[in-house]
């Protein structure tokens, strides 16, 4: 069973990579995250985080894959959670996949590596920014059409690495791209464990397997919807076709509003983010979560219509 509702507060990061099966709303989404750590172990590789800015306009949702499972990726997921914090209230998420590139670069000599992708949602403009870090292509399905297809950039035509899972260079310069979300349009993102599923004969599930399987199920109770797509690898695979692996799976879908968070979160949204400063400030170690200074992010805030200036870093090349 399903646990309640978690309401994001503003400055909030929630998440981890424990086991969970729970619904999470927030300004201009809803999502839903169900992970189960490989073995029934009390934590995992899989690591999921959802974070809130201090006026709710901003929500990233995050999912890694690091290799390996214990207490090392614990400690990872304490540290992607210190990144999440320190990054809550910027539009832009470039600084955030560098930085968490730099740390598993690191960490590499140990052979600590992951996948990622790591999405912003700006409620004001239904804008979603994506940057996938050698993690399985997400799935988008746009509710005009009622059809699931594959979240892909258009293909880079350069010879240089791009993409690649966390740790593998340093100093890479991860690409982004933008879509626009619709209300009633949903993405979801999930770790290799899916498509990696196993028929008795040894044959892999796929990526196209897996978009067959989710264009053949009901999407009229997204809140079900991972439960029954986990059901369905399942009953194409046998009973094994998961029990290799993590398996984590973050839904969420665009309510359709505009980011409006009501008259009373919007003057309280200069108090949360100075206390949220102060506190970050005073505490030992603790990353002070600055936003960026964009017309967009700081205007946005005070004026709305400013909100809607945000271009992301891809549509400004």
């Amino acid at each position: 069973m399903a646990e309640p509702a978690e309401l994001m507060q503003c400055m909030e990061v929630w998440g981890g990579n424990q086991p969970v099966a729970s619904a999470v709303v927030m300004a201009g989404l809803e999502a839903w995250v169900f992970s189960k750590p490989f073995g029934n172990a009390g934590g995992g590789g899989d690591v999921y985080y959802v974070s809130s800015c201090a006026t709710g306009r901003i929500t990233r949702l995050l999912l890694a894959d690091v290799a390996g499972h214990g207490a090392g990726a614990g400690d990872l997921a304490i540290v992607l959670r210190r990144l999440m914090r320190q990054f809550v209230n910027q539009l832009d998420q470039t600084r955030f996949v560098r930085l968490m590139n730099s740390h598993f670069t690191e960490l590499s000599e140990a052979g600590v590596f992951a996948t990622a992708v790591v999405t912003t949602y700006f409620a004001t403009t239904n804008h979603l920014s994506l940057c996938n870090a050698g993690h399985p292509p997400p799935l988008i399905y746009r509710a005009a059409s009622g059809r699931w297809e594959f979240l892909e950039r258009v293909a880079d035509t350069t010879s240089l690495p791009h993409d690649l899972p966390l740790g593998i260079i340093d100093a890479l310069d991860y690409t982004e791209f933008e879509v626009g979300l619709r209300k009633g349009d949903m993405v979801l993102c999930y770790t290799d464990s899916l498509i990696e599923a196993r028929f008795p004969n040894g044959e892999q599930l796929g990526t196209a397997g897996l978009l067959q399987v989710v264009n053949a199920l009901d999407v009229s109770q997204p809140g079900d919807l991972i439960a029954a797509l986990l059901a369905a690898i399942i009953a194409r695979t046998g009973d094994q076709g998961l029990a290799s692996d993590d398996v984590t799976a973050l839904l969420f879908r665009a309510k359709g509003d505009t980011g409006h968070t009501g008259w009373r979160k919007w003057v309280a949204a200069p108090i949360v983010l100075s206390r949220g400063l102060f506190r970050s400030a005073t505490a030992r170690g603790e990353p002070i979560p600055w936003p960026d200074f964009t017309i967009a992010n700081i205007g946005g805030a005070m004026l709305r219509p400013l909100g809607r200036l945000w271009r992301g870093p891809a549509a400004r090349r």
